[in-house]
């Protein structure tokens, strides 16, 4: 050593990173940060001596004397060498081991006070000699399973003598993390360091084993697969020079045969025969292989030929359509006449049904029962939502995880080619950047294209003449015209409270029953109790709410049945009210006596028919029209012509003339947070000016609805069997309707034909009359304003002139 052992030394630091240094060994590494070339620097221009100590953190740049390892090694500069890119690579040799005793302040590098380590040359005992033999034998283990190291370090480590200097250079040569290195260079007393050392070689030689093993077993497998390929391919190519091939038909073979079965025509067989040729040439195992597979597995799963017997024996449909559903008298009748034509002709394709109408009355439950009925498979395709085209027509099948469209796939489920497939929601499919899914159904939905439809994915013609498309929707604006032409739209209304009440009976309470555990003789329902879950808890057009009601009472039941022990239940009218709370829905006021200024209207909604009262208030002032009640512009607009058929009707009327001067009119649709719209109760509204101005009242047992003109006459209005029902329900007697809608009475529910009385009326002369009390009929003269004595006198003189 060039320096005294036994003396602490003043040395300049230099921090490695991820590197640690063991006495007596020769390294060489290249110096780049400015305070390590300093401390080099330093050092040779003393005794060229260096503290090496490793940083704690390998990926600090600018370390400080407390970011290093306290323990290190005093090692002298042998060379130094310049190098591009201002870096310095410097030899060193490890002298001692060394620990730092106190920080010396130096701006330009880090200076350390360092207290050296001097190894004891004390006897060895026997067990130290056993643990050097023992940490060779596992080193020559380490070299037969790791990379091959130089012959000089085999070499070395036979000539070390003190288990030190063995653990120090076995530690120095192996690829550890320095983490692990860090912890052998602090062991100071000799034998602890070599069993340190003896544990890191058997943990190093169990890994390395380990990931021996792991190496050989993924090596043998992909050496298995190649031989089983070559081996295959040899195989083949021996058998077809040979000549001899004796195996079973190779897939293409049988996918032929199965191409002869489907009896299909020229183009399409020749099409699947090119794919077959394709498939014979390809190697096995290929992904394009198993592409064409794919393709061809779906083309036989299709019913080309399948096809199921049609039922129809057309009072048996009629009785179980009317067994499943009550109501949707036209749909059935629809339905009816297009299998009793398909009876008679074959020919006869049909035309695509649209059921259109509000959610929950019974639209694709309707559809479904159809199907059954004539002994069809049925499947529903939902199209809510629907935007890409490729949904509807399918992908090529060239793209990854390409598919056959929806109506394929439905197809396939069904297994014949001549199934009812339910396409519902049709209003709600919408279109994007993909397609518009929209106009690929233009052709599905079209007698006359349909039977060469062609899937993108399959690309063949495929017959869809056979199937019977019935279609659902909410809203048939939405649909656009080239498709809503292709249907046969039929219309389906909201319920009727008395057809709510007999669905109810028939079909949801015994339903309900079957669901909950219960029996028709355990649980019954009064007539009373039906209507007031009808009346008071539900505002609905279907009948979903409704079954929810009837689910929910059935379940209260059963708790306090399975807790109570009570057997029988009778659920009238106050138990709906104990079980469900008090009524969510209270029926209209309507006044008891005749009043002015007020009539009763009548007003179509989504959910039925509902009561509209007209109020009018006249007072004096200077000829203002005030509307309050959220009304929209076409009620709005239905008003002033109101104002101005009675204002030109006022002699008629017999009403001042001037009203409009001096006279402030104010008229209100109660319910005001409610918008209202639409033309129909202008002749409510005219009813109602013409009470308040002469100071009549009106009949409260009488409603009516109509459009009216300037003129006074009365036009056709929409949902009369909706109104007429809101009319019996609450109590009216006698309806004002259009006299157009006369026809239109076919459709009233028979309940209510029986117990209300409707008047068509033409004008609003013959309205007012009936429902105005006090006033006489005024002829259609005086109404129009002919005055009969000009007249007779005009034809005087005619009969003179011709004379």
């Amino acid at each position: 050593m060039d320096f005294d052992m036994q003396k602490n030394l003043t040395l300049p630091v230099l921090p490695l990173r991820g590197l640690v240094v063991f006495p007596k060994s020769l390294i060489h590494f290249d110096v780049g940060r400015k305070k390590s070339i300093t401390a080099i620097n330093k050092a040779m221009k003393a005794d060229q001596l260096v503290f090496l100590t490793s940083q704690k953190d390998a990926a600090m740049n600018d370390p400080d004397i407390f970011d290093v390892y306290n323990t290190g090694v005093i090692a002298k500069v042998v060379q130094v060498l310049k190098q591009p890119e201002n870096t310095t690579r410097i030899v060193i040799e490890g002298q001692c081991r060394a620990t730092i005793i106190n920080p010396v302040f130096d701006e330009k590098c880090l200076v350390a006070e360092v207290k050296p380590y001097e190894e004891e040359t004390e006897y060895y005992t026997a067990r130290d000699s056993a643990l050097m033999r023992t940490v060779k034998n596992e080193f020559d283990k380490y070299l037969e399973i790791s990379p091959k190291m130089p012959s000089d370090i085999i070499f070395k480590v036979a000539l070390c003598k003190r288990p030190g200097e063995l653990a120090d250079f076995i530690t120095a040569n192996l690829i550890l993390d320095y983490r692990v290195k860090q912890s052998i260079l602090e062991t100071f007393p000799e034998s602890e360091r070599l069993e340190a050392v003896l544990d890191v070689l058997v943990n190093e030689n169990f890994v390395l084993k380990l990931e021996d093993e792991i190496s050989q077993k993924a090596k043998m497998r992909i050496d298995e697969n190649q031989r089983d390929y070559f081996l295959r391919e040899q195989k083949r190519a021996i058998e077809e020079e040979l000549g001899e091939d004796d195996s079973p038909m190779d897939d293409a073979e049988n996918y032929a045969d199965k191409i002869d079965k489907l009896n299909l025509d020229e183009k399409s067989a020749d099409i699947l025969y090119k794919e077959c040729r394709k498939l014979s040439k390809m190697p096995y195992g290929s992904q394009e292989a198993a592409v064409i597979r794919t393709y061809l597995d779906t083309v036989f799963d299709l019913p080309w030929n399948k096809s199921s017997k049609d039922k129809i024996v057309i009072p048996k449909v009629q009785k179980a359509l009317d067994k499943t559903h009550y109501g949707l008298d036209k749909v059935k009748k629809r339905i009816i006449e297009q299998l009793a034509v398909r009876v008679l002709s074959e020919k006869q394709k049909g035309q695509i049904i649209c059921l259109a109408g509000p959610p929950g009355v019974g639209k694709t439950s309707i559809a479904q029962s159809i199907a059954k009925a004539i002994g069809r498979k049925s499947e529903r395709i939902a199209l809510g939502g629907v935007r890409d085209e490729a949904e509807i027509r399918g992908h090529r099948k060239t793209y990854i995880g390409s598919m056959p469209g929806r109506i394929i796939n439905a197809l396939q489920h069904a297994g014949t080619n001549n199934p009812v497939l339910i396409l519902d929601e049709i209003d709600k499919l919408a279109a994007d950047y993909k397609g518009d899914p929209t106009s690929a159904l233009l052709e599905v939905l079209d007698i006359e294209q349909n039977n060469k439809f062609v899937d993108h994915y399959i690309e063949l013609p495929f017959d869809l003449s056979n199937v019977m498309f019935i279609t659902t929707a909410n809203d048939i604006s939405t649909i656009p015209a080239p498709l809503r032409d292709r249907m046969e739209i039929i219309e389906i209304s909201s319920y009727t409270r008395e057809e709510k009440f007999h669905i109810a009976k028939k079909h949801l309470i015994p339903k309900q029953l079957e669901e909950c555990g219960f029996t028709s003789k355990e649980l019954k329902f009064t007539q009373k109790a039906v209507y007031a879950l009808i009346d008071f808890y539900t505002r609905e057009a279907g009948v979903r709410t409704l079954e929810r009601l009837i689910a929910s009472v059935m379940r209260k039941c059963a708790v306090v049945k399975l807790t109570e022990g009570t057997e029988i239940f009778k659920i009238d009218e106050k138990e709906i009210e104990r079980l469900l709370g008090h009524k969510k829905f209270i029926p209209d006021s309507l006044a008891k006596t005749d009043e002015i200024g007020i009539v009763n209207g009548l007003a179509w909604t989504s959910v039925g028919g509902e009561i509209l009262p007209i109020e009018v208030a006249v007072m004096e002032g200077t000829g203002k029209l005030e509307l309050t009640g959220s009304l929209g512009d076409v009620m709005q607009e239905s008003a002033k012509a109101a104002v101005t058929c009675i204002r030109s009707h006022a002699s008629a009327l017999g009403i001042d003339s001037d009203f409009y001067k001096n006279k402030d009119i104010h008229i209100h649709a109660p319910e005001g947070a409610v918008p209202k719209d639409g033309p129909s109760a202008g002749i409510t509204m005219a009813t109602a000016i013409y009470s308040a101005l002469t100071l009549k009242p009106v009949r409260h047992d009488v409603a009516m609805t109509g459009e009216i003109t300037l003129r006074g006459n009365i036009l056709p209005i929409g949902g009369l069997k909706e109104k007429s029902m809101a009319a019996f329900k609450n109590g009216i007697t006698t309806v004002i309707i259009p006299k157009d809608n006369e026809p239109d009475l076919e459709d009233v529910d028979k309940t209510v034909f029986d117990k209300v009385k409707f008047i068509p009326v033409r004008n609003f002369s013959e309205a007012v009359a009936i429902a105005v009390n006090n006033t006489v009929r005024i002829t259609d003269n005086q109404w129009n304003g002919i005055d009969m004595s000009a007249v007779r006198s005009a034809s005087k003189t005619a009969n003179i002139v011709k004379q």
